[in-house]
């Protein structure tokens, strides 16, 4: 009887340690994958810094001449009366 009860504890003991391994094993993984993607949205989050301040720079410089006529050359298609312009073709 009481080798049957010490071969009990023993299995029991060995599922607790498997189920505990399996537990600490599965919440690493969560836990790369949450610092993976972290790192992911950190990056992301400099980035749209980075296009808020070249966007803030450009609203400084819209009200200026040189942003209005750089606009009018590039999305327009607007010169000065007897400018000539040269277009490459070969691109």
């Amino acid at each position: 009887m009481k080798k049957s009860k010490r071969i009990y504890k023993i299995i029991f003991i060995a599922l607790i340690s498997i189920y505990a391994i399996y537990t600490l094993v599965s919440q690493q993984q969560t836990l790369n994958q949450y610092s993976e993607t972290s790192k992911e949205l950190s990056t992301q989050i400099e980035e749209a810094k980075e296009t808020k301040e070249e966007l803030a720079k450009q609203k400084e410089n819209v009200d200026s001449l040189e942003f209005i006529e750089q606009m009018a050359r590039e999305s327009l298609d607007m010169y000065y009366p007897n400018e000539r312009v040269y277009v490459n073709t070969g691109m």
